[in-house]
């Protein structure tokens, strides 16, 4: 093998000649290690435990942090300011506010407020009106349910308009478009 002339990259197939080493040479062959850096000692050797900690193999002590007997959480209740969960008394502290119901009591919508407009809700459900008008609407069953007599005297007279009015009234009773006698929305 030749040197390269500058600027020239070495053949890399080139058989290596009397004046260079062998490939590889100067690097530990198959079979052989690195010898230790001064220094260091023996890489596989066990180490001595640290000053102030002891047997690493010693056994750990038990889990929890806590001595047996002691309650991490004794001296906690709830925190002030939330409703308490469903079945339980309210918390201990503050009343309500003098002026103001009790938290989630409405004496004006007992059955609830609309979401959007905020209208009290009526006491008569959407589901159960909308299917007795579509069931039994020949004879005005969803209108019976909600009071609206005249319609009902109606619905029955025509036999609920021939099976459509009662069809269609029942639709719209389950998708919220009609109210009860008094004027509010029907729930659920």
């Amino acid at each position: 093998m030749t040197t390269p002339a500058p600027g020239q990259m070495p053949d890399p197939f080139a058989k290596p000649g009397p004046d260079q080493p062998p490939p590889g040479a100067g690097y530990p062959q198959p079979g052989q290690g690195y010898p230790p850096a001064p220094g260091y000692g023996d890489p596989n050797a066990a180490y001595p435990p640290a000053p102030g900690y002891g047997d690493p193999n010693a056994a750990y002590p038990p889990t929890g942090g806590y001595p047996p007997g002691v309650d991490p959480n004794a001296g906690y209740g709830q925190p002030g300011g939330y409703p308490p969960g469903p079945g339980y008394p309210p918390a201990p502290g503050y009343p309500p506010a003098p002026g103001y119901p009790p938290y989630g009591a409405d004496p004006s919508a007992p059955f609830g407020r609309h979401q959007i407009t905020g209208e009290p809700l009526s006491d008569k459900d959407k589901l159960t009106a909308g299917l007795l008008q579509i069931l039994l609407g020949g004879v005005g069953a969803g209108r019976w349910y909600l009071g609206d007599y005249g319609i009902a005297v109606a619905q029955l007279l025509t036999c609920g308009g021939l099976g459509i009015w009662s069809l269609i009234d029942g639709i719209m009773m389950l998708t919220g478009n009609v109210r009860d006698k008094f004027g509010r929305p029907l729930r659920g």
